[in-house]
């Protein structure tokens, strides 16, 4: 490309449900005046490497919001989305006190509270399954099942929150099953629950926060714990932190503070 026929987008590096500096899990965000070709918006999301980012385009009432994996554009993310919604409040003027997002799952909403924003997102069921043979030991789990759901992504219970930070899957061994990814979860003293994500199938092997996955282990916890407020940790070396609220109108409140951490441009 010639130095005449080139073009510059505003990039942000994000860390969602943290606020400390390389904490939580970060995002890319790229907001655009239209949109690139698919293959574009994917390009760049495998130079960033990261499990997400985030493009959004104005609208008439808000914007037009999509997140790709450096592999592939999935319907649904959480931290992707917080971390949009942080740079539109703090580095785009976004005055208003609600976001609205157009997305593949429907209009999402996102507000600021203070240092937290709230994400309103629909609530997903999870479903009981007989556990998938090879599951586990693509898991390196030997003890502690209680048992295994199924809603976007694949959920274990464990009865040991100990079990959770010496996970250590076989990304290959993980990468056939079909499903978006894999949640191990289990109960903790310090929040409500603990949990780590996975997958290999999406291109990312270990995801720090996923907001998305709380649609469905929020509702999931709320009614083992008979609680609709629950506080929730996720992630292995690098964690983050987030609050839920699971309403009775089949929407689940997210709460997560998030800080940039980077802020450039993309030479196209």
């Amino acid at each position: 490309m010639t130095s005449n026929s080139t073009h510059t987008l505003p990039f942000y590096q994000v860390d969602a449900f943290t606020t400390e500096p390389f904490g939580g899990n970060p995002a890319g965000v790229c907001p655009l005046k239209e949109w690139l070709s698919d293959d574009t918006l994917q390009a760049i999301a495998r130079e960033n490497n990261l499990s997400e980012t985030a493009f959004f385009v104005p609208t008439d009432d808000g914007y037009h919001l999509r997140w790709c994996t450096p592999a592939v554009e999935v319907d649904l993310c959480g931290h992707a989305t917080l971390a949009a919604s942080w740079v539109l409040f703090n580095k785009l003027g976004y005055s208003g006190k609600t976001i609205r997002f157009q997305t593949r799952s429907g209009e999402l909403s996102v507000s600021r509270h203070g240092d937290e924003y709230c994400m309103d997102f629909p609530a997903q069921k999870a479903e009981v399954i007989d556990i998938p043979a090879g599951l586990l030991e693509a898991l390196g789990i030997t003890h502690g099942v209680v048992g295994v759901w199924k809603a976007a992504d694949l959920i274990v219970l464990v009865d040991d929150k100990t079990m959770i930070d010496g996970l250590s899957p076989d990304f290959n061994a993980l990468n056939l099953f079909d499903t978006r990814g894999v949640i191990v979860t289990a109960a903790d003293d310090e929040f409500d629950f603990v949990s780590r994500w996975f997958g290999p199938r999406v291109g990312v092997n270990e995801d720090p926060v996923t907001g998305s996955a709380h649609t469905f282990l929020a509702p999931f916890w709320a009614a083992r714990l008979g609680k609709n407020m629950l506080s929730a940790q996720q992630g292995g070396a690098r964690k983050g932190t987030l609050r839920c609220h699971v309403r009775d109108d089949g929407r689940v409140e997210l709460y997560g503070a998030a800080r940039m951490t980077i802020e450039g441009t993309f030479t196209l």
